[in-house]
């Protein structure tokens, strides 16, 4: 049975080491050996400060530097940014200067190895740093995703995807969010994380997991050794139903979520703001484009935000955004709602907006029998 412990601190740096020594100590004390090289997988999305709630905070990554150290192992902090380059996260989120002083390794990820991770998508490219490291400590931040509705452990592995891959394997696989949520499932299941401590402190509601989202104060890291888990617990404290979250309900569906009990105070967390998803693709193939092109939130931009940087139109793996002196434009024919462009707006200009055709279909599905 695995164990999920949550507790409750915030980012006062001497409570939160304490608090998160103990989490990691009890579940993988003995999984980290002097001189192993541990990689240390934070949420490094995009260039943010911490109070805007959309990456790992930086003192959670100094604890968990500090820790390995102490084991006598050595810490690496990797990821691969949606965009910009990952030292200017370092520098803009703090955690340059939180690891100031200390022996650690802060690199993005660079090379890769080919990794089966089973059908439909056989060999795929993953971080050859995650692959071949001796540990992983999982950091993932408590935020709402457009398409997958949370980002949780599970969802953050995908990190391990490097760069512009991310873009073109939303683009095989993210025009179905349930086809999406099975590579995010076979990638976890591929990289295997040793422990995974998640940052409930300040989390993101809302239209996440970028900056068009709103922080909230929650107050909790909760760990776990099997992220699965982890990531159930957190729907059962936001009061949903964890089959609302695709990875969790692929996972259901292929016997991969195991019993588990919580050890610790979870607390209760009312009317935690949701994204707007689109969960009705259904029915034949062949209907497929159609409902997602009339009943899946559209992206759509606030023009008296949008600064024409040019980053949505950069990672939009469809290609269906263009700049237009007054601001952005869509083309919805071509726009497969994976919502990367909401995702890394930097000034959080974009959002998504229901369809009629999405609020017809709503009250149809919601409406009692």
């Amino acid at each position: 049975m695995a164990s999920v412990i949550v507790r409750k601190t915030s980012y006062n740096y001497d409570q939160l080491k304490k608090v998160f020594f103990e989490i990691i100590e009890t579940l993988a004390g003995d999984k980290i050996k002097p001189g192993s090289r541990v990689l240390i997988k934070p949420n490094m999305l995009s260039a943010a400060v911490p109070q805007d709630a959309v990456l790992t905070h930086p003192l959670i990554i100094k604890a968990a530097v500090e820790y390995v150290l102490q084991k006598g192992a050595r810490p690496q902090v990797s990821d691969s940014p949606a965009i910009g380059s990952f030292e200017h996260i370092l520098k803009m989120n703090g955690t340059k200067d939180a690891l100031a002083g200390l022996d650690v390794t802060c690199i993005p990820f660079k090379n890769t190895v080919r990794v089966d991770i089973g059908k439909p998508y056989s060999r795929i490219d993953i971080a050859k740093d995650a692959m071949e490291a001796d540990a992983i400590i999982n950091l993932p931040k408590l935020k709402t995703h457009g398409q997958m509705l949370l980002t949780l452990a599970v969802k953050n592995m995908f990190g391990c995807i490097i760069g512009f891959q991310k873009a073109r394997w939303h683009m095989r696989a993210g025009v179905d969010s349930m086809a999406f949520a099975r590579l995010l499932t076979a990638i976890h299941q591929a990289v295997r994380p040793t422990v995974s401590i998640l940052d409930g402190i300040l989390a993101l509601e809302g239209e996440g997991p970028g900056k068009g989202g709103k922080p909230r104060h929650i107050g909790v890291l909760m760990g776990s050794c099997d992220s699965l888990a982890l990531d159930t617990v957190v729907c059962r404290m936001l009061g949903i139903d964890y089959q609302s979250v695709p990875v969790l309900k692929i996972a259901k569906e292929i016997n991969l979520i195991n019993s588990y009990e919580v050890e610790g105070d979870l607390p209760t967390v009312y009317d935690f703001k949701l994204p707007q998803t689109g969960g009705l693709i259904f029915g034949p193939r062949f209907l497929h484009n159609f409902l997602r092109r009339h009943t899946m939130p559209l992206p759509v931009c606030n023009n008296h935000l949008c600064k024409l940087c040019g980053q949505c139109w950069t990672i939009c793996p469809a290609q269906a955004i263009q700049s237009l002196e007054a601001g952005v434009e869509f083309d919805y024919q071509k726009c497969i709602r994976c919502y990367c462009c909401i995702e890394i707006c930097p000034h959080g200009a974009l959002h998504s907006k229901e369809t009629i055709g999405g609020k017809v279909m709503r009250r149809l599905i919601d409406k009692p029998n």
